[in-house]
């Protein structure tokens, strides 16, 4: 695809020396801002790898205290007596 753009002159000359220090060709490093710029292709990955990553980083002991601290504070304040994680259901819901 070809795009015209027509850039402020200051804009154009900012590009040019952007490019020049990062050693890259003029429209090689428009391409490369443009592409930084855009959200992934495919958000959905990007956010699961990011969850892993932070699933593979921390104590699974620490992680797992975490997790029963969040599931009992979300229990005790709601306005319902159902409780959302309900015993019972551990293992097979949630």
């Amino acid at each position: 695809m070809t795009l015209t753009l027509h850039l402020p002159p200051e804009l154009e000359q900012r590009l040019t020396q952007e490019a020049t220090r990062h050693g890259l060709a003029l429209d090689a490093y428009t391409l490369q801002l443009l592409d930084q710029s855009l959200p992934p292709k495919d958000r959905r990955t990007e956010l699961v790898t990011l969850l892993q990553s932070w699933m593979e980083e921390g104590d699974p002991e620490e992680q797992q205290e975490t997790g029963e601290y969040l599931i009992r504070a979300l229990d005790e304040n709601r306005l319902a007596d159902r409780q959302l994680f309900p015993p019972e259901l551990k293992g097979v819901t949630w």
